[in-house]
């Protein structure tokens, strides 16, 4: 072993991280001989010359507390999530490795990486005493379970009359990983694990185990489990051999891009839905049981995989990347999620590591991305019951990061429809306000609540059907009649809508029932942030939006709510309205949110197709127009002028005083300056006779079409107030 390298750390490097910092090697290490995956994991190879081993020790949970709740229902492991986004295909090829290359010439196990192989008990054995080598075959001295890290097949045996026998490639948790050739299928390679111990009843029962099931798994991201075979009173499980390079080596060479991770992540999650659909939980996720082959992902080492709900303390798990409550409850869909946030906080946050110390370290403050950051919290939150409920419900999620992600880094947008959520109703503070000396009046609290995405009623509700019929209702008719509709989830979770935006005094109390009814419905916690704004208390709304983010971390609808909601507070919304809009440019109002910020620039983006693009652009001429004179330029006037001049259909009238603006503007900025000779402003020359000329026509215009008398005596006044200045 080598020293770490990190200033004033007296660990050393053990499978390529500290054993006492936990930070990776400043190279990766490359072995002589090839290693197999870590002690107490069951492995296929992977074809790879030198797979160095994330931090952590693969190991049984010693469960003896009572089996917790059962998993999650059955879900679907469906394709079409992406979009426009970039596939694992989009990703350069990983070359093939040839496996001969890679059989070791003389397989032993190192004695650091000799553990008992029984459950209850995983304790070193093998070792060297007294300058003695540790013995290969032997008894566990602390539970006397015989053990054997002797290779069981040789050169050219052949297995099953099929399988003919090339060398050792690797050393797993439960025993020697064989390269053979299939004589039945022109040398097609193939991959046979045995078993570690033969008289381990244990080890028995998890080899039947993946003979029964596993051999039924058919995944494109899963290695395929062909057969079963026994040779000399042994058995052997035969499986596809996968040749590419495992995440964790790509880890090896620095932090891997988080666009890349996320869509390793979400061939990951497509794997495990179509497991948890079958009933069955991976278990032991780390980026060493990842391999990218060609333009592929796959999981491998399916010996931890087992029938959700098992006994707590049955799942061989690795410390650093393993759920914290498998000691006493059986492994289930949430712990297979939490193992899933481990393993691409490992692969993309630079300077994690697992494991510190030789325990699991927590997630670092910092990393890389708040969406991401978030994404990884809640896969990992302490309570199982919070984390994410399904790997189709983290998968959208993560795509909604990597959408995100994808926006940032591309400089384009990459929307798609919300299936939480419907679309926003309204711009909100588009409006321009009355006071020349400002752009926009501040948010409205209840323009808010009106312009925010309507959460999406549950389809399979027996009054869903009902509720989108009446969608196009006033609020107070829907509140009618939904009131005499027969209860349901959503009939209630309806009434505490209406209530939450009508600012109802009764409705914290209908919320608080809604969290005792529906325990964990984030919608519950959605309306409380509706009612903080209604109410005027940016407080609780921020604090309920905020919480609404870390659930649903790849959504737009939460964090343009918080950017309300923190602007309302006083507070700064930029980073989130930024972020909504960079993603989407459907959410308007984010646009407008960065206007209200000084951004004003933004509102150009807002599309031609969108209803609110006369008003963006509206808003851009009177941000010229209104701006500290001292910093004016006179070609941001021209430019607005002409702006303005290209909006077809405007309101004659919108248009006139709006060209007033502008002039007013140029006339402010004429005193104590001189245009560029022959320029012009509004289709009139810009001078200061040109100007005051044109405004004072605009203004008796204006007064002619006053609508009342008091208006049109204040237009008269303002033109006779700016008319040229002459002799008479």
């Amino acid at each position: 072993m080598t020293s770490c390298a990190q200033p004033g750390c007296t660990g050393t490097i053990d499978e390529g991280y500290c054993d006492l910092c936990g930070h990776a090697a400043v190279s990766p290490p490359v072995a002589a001989q090839a290693s197999g995956p870590a002690e107490g994991s069951v492995g296929v190879w992977t074809g790879h010359p030198a797979v160095s081993q994330p931090a952590g020790v693969t190991r049984p949970v010693r469960g003896t507390g009572p089996s917790s709740r059962g998993v999650s229902g059955p879900m679907s492991s469906g394709r079409s999530r992406a979009g426009v986004l970039a596939e694992i295909a989009d990703l350069p090829s990983v070359p093939y490795r040839d496996p001969e290359t890679a059989v070791q010439s003389d397989p032993q196990v190192p004695e650091n990486k000799r553990f008992c192989a029984k459950l209850d008990c995983g304790k070193p054995v093998g070792r060297s005493v007294d300058g003695r080598p540790g013995r290969t075959d032997g008894f566990c001295p602390h539970c006397r379970t015989p053990y054997s890290f002797s290779p069981k097949l040789a050169k050219g045996d052949l297995v099953g009359g099929q399988y003919r026998v090339l060398g050792c490639l690797a050393h797993g948790g439960l025993g020697w990983i064989y390269l053979a050739s299939d004589e039945n299928l022109d040398g097609r390679w193939m991959v046979l694990k045995g078993l570690l111990n033969t008289a381990d009843a244990e080890a028995l029962a998890a080899a039947e185990a993946e003979r029964r099931f596993l051999t039924m798994v058919d995944h494109p991201n899963i290695v395929k489990i062909f057969n079963f075979q026994r040779s000399g009173g042994l058995g052997y499980i035969v499986m596809e051999y996968v040749g590419g390079q495992s995440l964790h080596e790509l880890r090896g060479q620095g932090p891997l891009p988080l666009r890349e991770t996320l869509m390793y992540g979400r061939e990951i999650l497509r794997a495990f839905a179509y497991l948890h659909e079958h009933d069955l939980v991976y278990c032991d996720l780390k980026p060493a049981n990842v391999i990218r082959v060609g333009r592929r992902l796959k999981l491998i080492d399916l010996g931890a995989v087992q029938r959700a709900g098992s006994p707590p303390g049955s799942s061989w798990v690795t410390t650093g990347y393993h759920a914290p409550e498998l000691d006493t409850q059986p492994s289930s869909v949430a712990s297979d999620l939490y193992t899933v946030a481990r393993t691409l906080a490992a692969l993309a946050v630079p300077g994690f590591s697992p494991t510190r110390g030789g325990v699991a370290a927590p997630l670092p403050d910092d990393c890389g991305h708040e969406s991401f950051a978030r994404l990884l919290r809640r896969a990992t939150d302490p309570d199982p019951a919070a984390r994410f409920h399904s790997a189709q419900e983290m998968e959208e999620q993560l795509v909604g990061v990597l959408r995100e992600i994808s926006a940032l880094e591309d400089g384009v947008p990459y929307p798609a429809p919300s299936a939480l959520f419907g679309p926003e109703r309204d711009a909100v503070g588009r409006a321009l306000s009355d006071d020349p000396q400002r752009v926009f009046d501040a948010l409205d609290p209840m323009a808010a609540v009106t312009s925010l995405p309507v959460p999406l009623a549950d389809p399979a509700d027996p009054a869903a059907g009902a509720l989108a019929g009446l969608a196009g209702s006033h609020p107070h008719e829907l509140a009618a009649q939904v009131g005499a509709m027969p209860e349901t989830p959503e009939t209630r979770l309806t009434l505490a809508r209406l209530a939450a935006e009508d600012g109802f005094a009764g409705v914290r109390d209908m919320l608080d029932d809604l969290d005792r009814a529906l325990p964990g419905d984030w919608r519950v916690t959605w309306y409380r942030g509706v009612a903080g704004l209604a109410v005027r208390d940016p407080d609780l709304a921020v604090r309920s939006f905020d919480r609404c983010v870390s659930m649903m971390p790849g959504e737009r609808a939460p964090k343009l709510a918080l950017g309300f909601a923190l602007e309302l507070a006083g507070r700064d919304p930029v980073p989130w309205y930024e972020s909504v809009w960079r993603t989407d440019h459907a959410y308007v109002s984010a646009a407008f949110g960065l206007a209200r910020a000084g951004r004003t620039a933004v509102l150009d983006e807002v599309p031609a197709s969108s209803s609110h693009r006369v008003a963006a652009q509206l808003a851009l001429v009177a941000a010229a127009a209104r701006r500290d004179p001292r910093a004016l330029h006179p070609g941001e006037l021209t430019a607005a002028a002409d702006r303005l001049g290209k909006l077809a259909d405007l309101d004659p009238r919108r248009r006139k005083r709006l060209t007033a603006e502008i002039l007013r503007a140029a006339l402010t900025w004429l005193d104590g300056n001189q245009p560029a000779p022959g320029a012009r402003v509004a289709d009139t020359p810009f001078t200061e006779r040109g100007v005051r000329g044109r405004l004072e026509s605009i203004y008796r215009e204006l007064a002619g079409a006053a609508s009342s008398r008091q208006e049109r005596y204040a237009l008269v006044d303002l033109a006779n107030t700016v008319r040229p200045r002459t002799w008479l």
